[in-house]
């Protein structure tokens, strides 16, 4: 997973064990969460190291040094939190703020400065202790939302860290996410990782709205560009070790344990439903489709008994303690309604077991019922899955959980609507041994393939390129040496330079309103300074139309390019139109056009002489890339019917005539000149026609994120401006001693 020489540190709320007291002495006990678990496995290899709170409150004392010297010689590091901490911190706004929000109940968080502070500082104390043991090249592995502000914390401190984050619970919509008061903070610890993982694309698409909301970055895909550093969203479905919970079905503990449980429900059916307690479970839906069902099937009364564990969690969190009392509620009316002196129809155990007993129930279970309204992934029923070597049993499963995505043989139902769940049970309760055990062979084929090491390396794997692809833009990006001793060099060493120039997103920023980007004083001074050295032949190549242009730029000796070549002036010249352009077109387009410019406030159309284009750089984020796809997708064909390319430019979609684009206009320039130094600047998919056309010789940058055929790599235009700034102001001093020149200062 790692290099041999560099360590894996995982990060985590939690140790995969937990500290606890026993007639006053401390001991070590395996901790029974699922990333506790899932990860068991693959920190037990000897480069991994573990960093996470140990379950306890210690005091200052001999005997807890004694106890971390204990933990470190495991390779388990511990933070240690204060009973305040762990009250504002993690059942504060971990719990109290976070969970609720990201499983979509807002009603039920809270949103205390005191929360937010104490979250701040154990986010401090976990980046401390990471930034305490790890070492140049190390991987550090940070999970989940208690600790989310860690990735930058840590960044912040030490740059030459490989940096993933994987999110384990839902990360919810913006419209959600948006709710929190300290949500750009949070996202900005977010972007200190190289790598922010998901169990869902679902995950992913929400984080990706959020991010392009609330931050000042660019994205292409799942990716993001903040500052020059790439920055990857992607989704793994975490898996579980498989071939653990095969064993643990096959161990004679747990037969002996299964039949125990066979003998004890006789001749009925098993319903099983394990859960931590938490609202988000739909514990309390399911006992209500449970009654339903027991209403409107009454001959599977007396034939089938259900089987609810629940571990106990957050007892302390207030919406934790009257979910418990109304589950005990739920329980004893059902069971009050229906049961009868030899069955009772719900058996409800609040309590946690050992795996040997949760695989017997697995084992013993004809029916595994798991039904949240919101789950990162769900690990229970791929548990449920590798657990039955014969074949049997019937899943159904909550659409809402992520494990939905990848088990669609599971009998998939929507958790809110108790008649579906009702008819789901009676359709698992008949299901013939055959269908069971085709579902079961398809559902376990996917559960052993995409396992907790298949999980690990994908996420490791993914890493390593996000890596080589910072790498790569690194090398991209102009360094000194670059600058100095390649580009300054061949521009100095130049009797003639062609020089080609985008104008909007490479000279000045885009504007929201197209015809208020005039250039500002700075660049009309630049531009004159880089054509009053006669060696320099500049060129202004751009989308805009030549009324703008010409508007702006007409009285500079620049030659000038529009609308993507349809249009050129040469300087002195009158301006003349590329041979084979019509605009008879433009008619059959402008309505359909309009059509979206309707239906999306904030876009509209900018006619040119030979093409149409829309913007949408004023409009909603989302709604603007969902409408620029719709056109794309729906003029693509249409327009090349009348031999019309549909282009995707930064934040609009132009229409034009196939033949007519940058490339081609740059190459008739090449063609007629024998300049020895050939520069091209430009930022977005119109301008790759002309880096692709210049020679090898040629340097090519690309102002921007996104892949490009340019050789090198600017920020923005600012960049832009003190790189062109800088080879003037060297051109200027290499002149200065020349006599010649001194002589016609003098003059």
């Amino acid at each position: 997973m790692t290099e041999n020489n560099k360590k894996l540190i995982i990060v985590s709320n939690r140790l995969p064990v937990k500290l606890e007291k026993h007639y006053n002495e401390w001991k070590l006990k395996q901790s029974e969460g699922g990333l506790a678990t899932g990860l068991s496995s693959v920190y037990k290899e000897e480069n991994t190291v573990w960093i996470g709170w140990p379950g306890a409150v210690l005091p200052e004392n001999d005997t807890t040094k004694g106890i971390i010297n204990i933990l470190e010689e495991k390779r388990l590091y511990p933070v240690l939190l204060s009973t305040d901490e762990i009250s504002y911190f993690y059942d504060g706004f971990s719990n109290d703020t976070l969970w609720p929000l990201f499983h979509y109940f807002p009603s039920y968080a809270h949103y205390s400065l005191n929360y937010w502070n104490a979250y701040r500082r154990v986010n401090q104390k976990f980046a401390d202790a990471v930034l305490a043991i790890a070492e140049a090249g190390d991987t550090v592995w940070v999970h989940d939302y208690q600790l989310m502000l860690v990735p930058d914390l840590i960044r912040s401190k030490m740059k030459e860290l490989n940096i993933g984050f994987f999110q384990h619970i839902p990360f919810p919509s913006y419209e959600v996410f948006r709710l929190i008061p300290w949500r750009e903070n949070l996202l900005k610890g977010l972007l200190g990782a190289d790598l922010i993982g998901f169990h869902t694309f679902d995950d992913v698409r929400h984080f990706m709205s959020a991010a392009m909301h609330l931050a000042p970055l660019q994205t292409n895909g799942n990716e993001l560009l903040l500052e020059d550093r790439i920055i990857e969203a992607d989704c793994f479905p975490m898996g579980i070790d498989y071939e653990k919970y095969r064993a643990s079905a096959l161990n004679e503990k747990t037969k002996r344990s299964q039949l125990k449980i066979k003998k004890i429900a006789g001749d009925k059916k098993i319903v099983l439903s394990i859960d931590r307690l938490d609202y988000s479970k739909g514990i309390i839906q399911r006992l209500e489709a449970f009654h339903y069902f027991l209403q409107k099937h009454p001959e599977w009364r007396e034939c089938v008994v259900f089987l609810q564990l629940i571990v106990p969690s957050r007892g302390s969190v207030r919406q934790y303690a009257s979910l418990k009392e109304e589950i005990n509620r739920l329980v004893s009316d059902i069971n009050a309604q229906y049961g009868t002196l030899s069955w009772q129809p719900i058996q409800y155990l609040y309590r946690s077991f050992p795996l040997e007993m949760i695989s017997a129930l697995y084992t013993a279970a004809d029916i595994l019922l798991v039904t949240p309204l919101r789950d990162g992934m769900n690990l229970v029923c791929k548990e449920y899955v590798a657990s039955r070597t014969d074949g049997k049993g019937v899943l159904i499963l909550s659409e809402l959980a992520g494990a939905s995505k990848e088990l669609h043989d599971a009998l998939i139902i929507n958790p809110t609507n108790k008649q579906a769940v009702a008819e789901a049970l009676s359709e698992a309760l008949i299901m013939p041994l055959e269908e069971q055990e085709r579902r079961m062979h398809s559902m376990q084929d996917v559960v052993k393939k995409f396992n907790i090491h298949n999980w690990v390396n994908a996420f490791m794997d993914k890493l390593k390129e996000v890596k080589q692809k910072q790498q790569q833009l690194s090398t991209r990006t102009i360094s000194e040496y670059a600058m100095n001793n390649i580009i300054k060099r061949k521009y100095n060493d130049a009797a003639s330079r062609l020089i080609f120039l985008d104008y909007d997103g490479t000279l000045v920023p885009f504007n929201n309103n197209p015809s208020k980007a005039a250039p500002d004083n700075e660049l009309l001074e630049l531009l004159g300074q880089l054509y009053a050295d006669k060696a320099n032949h500049v060129v202004i190549i751009s989308g805009r139309k030549k009324d703008s242009l010409e508007k702006w730029i007409g009285d500079l000796p620049v030659d000038i390019i529009a609308e993507h070549g349809a249009w050129s002036r040469i300087k002195g010249q009158r301006w003349k139109v590329s041979n084979g352009v019509n605009n008879e077109w433009k008619n059959e387009f402008i309505p359909l056009l309009q059509h979206y410019e309707m239906r999306t406030p904030g876009s509209f159309i900018e006619e040119k002489d030979y093409s149409l284009a829309w913007h949408y750089r004023q409009v909603d984020k989302g709604l603007g890339n969902l409408r620029a796809a719709e056109i794309m997708s729906n003029l693509k064909y249409k327009a090349a019917h009348y031999g019309l390319q549909v282009l995707e430019g930064n934040k609009v979609i132009e229409i034009k005539n196939t033949h007519i684009n940058k490339g081609n206009a740059a190459k008739e320039w090449l063609d007629k000149t024998d300049a020895s130094f050939i520069l091209a600047i430009g930022d977005d998919q119109t301008d790759e026609d002309t880096f692709k056309i210049m020679p090898g010789s040629a340097i090519t940058i690309k102002v921007g994120a996104g892949s490009s055929a340019a050789t090198y790599y600017l920020k923005n235009p600012s960049e832009v401006r003190g790189f062109l700034q800088s080879l003037t102001d060297q051109q200027e001093k290499e002149m200065q001693i020349m006599p010649q020149h001194n002589e016609l200062i003098k003059n």
